[in-house]
C-alpha cells in the first residue's frame, strides 16, 4: 500500500509525505491500564478482562546488589514476551492509539489532505502517509501526544521520513 501511494504520487506529480516510526521497547512499554482500556473498547467479555487483569497483577520484580535487595515491586507496564496472548493485546492497544489519531485527523481525500487511511501499522512500526505538509504535521503531533500519554516512546534512530 505504501509503495503504491509513492508510485501514484510520482506518476500524478503530487506531493506526498511518508513517515516511518518505530516504537522503543514496544512490549515493555505497554501499561496494564491501556490493556484494560483496549479490552473494554473492543467489548471483550468482563470475565476475560478480569482474568487478564489477574494474570498481569502477579507480574513483579526486584533488584539485588551484593549488599542490598529491594522489596518486590508490582509491574504496571510490560507485556510478557513469549506469552501467546501478548501479540493480541499489543495489537489491540496499538489499534486504540491509531484509531484515536485517525479520528482526530478529520476527513481526507486523495486530491488533498491525507491519503486514506493516513496511518498504517504492523506491530510496533507505524507509517503516516499524507499529501499536505500541515496534515502530516498535525497527524504526527497527534500521534506523538497519544504515544506520550500512553507512556510509550518512538525510537528516533530507527524512524525515517520521505
Amino acid at each position: 500500500m505504501i509503495w503504491e501511494a509513492i508510485q501514484r504520487a510520482k506518476s500524478e506529480k503530487i506531493n506526498l509525505d511518508v513517515i516511518w516510526l518505530d516504537l522503543a521497547n514496544a512490549y515493555g512499554s505497554v501499561s496494564h491500564q491501556m490493556i484494560q482500556l483496549a479490552l473494554k473498547m473492543y467489548h471483550v467479555p468482563k470475565d476475560i478482562q478480569v482474568m487478564i487483569d489477574d494474570y498481569f497483577s502477579v507480574f513483579r520484580m526486584r533488584f539485588s546488589t551484593n549488599s542490598y535487595t529491594t522489596d518486590w515491586i508490582n509491574m504496571e507496564i510490560e507485556i510478557a514476551m513469549g506469552c501467546t496472548i501478548s501479540p493480541i493485546l499489543f495489537v489491540m492497544v496499538m489499534e486504540v492509539i491509531l484509531k484515536a489519531a485517525k479520528d482526530s485527523a478529520g476527513p481526507a481525500n486523495l486530491g488533498g489532505g491525507c491519503y486514506m487511511p493516513p496511518l498504517k501499522a504492523f506491530m510496533d512500526d507505524t507509517t503516516i502517509i499524507c499529501s499536505k505538509e500541515d496534515e502530516t504535521r498535525r497527524m504526527l503531533e497527534r500521534l506523538d501526544v497519544l504515544i506520550a500519554w500512553c507512556r510509550i516512546k518512538f525510537k528516533p534512530k530507527k524512524s525515517r521520513s520521505l
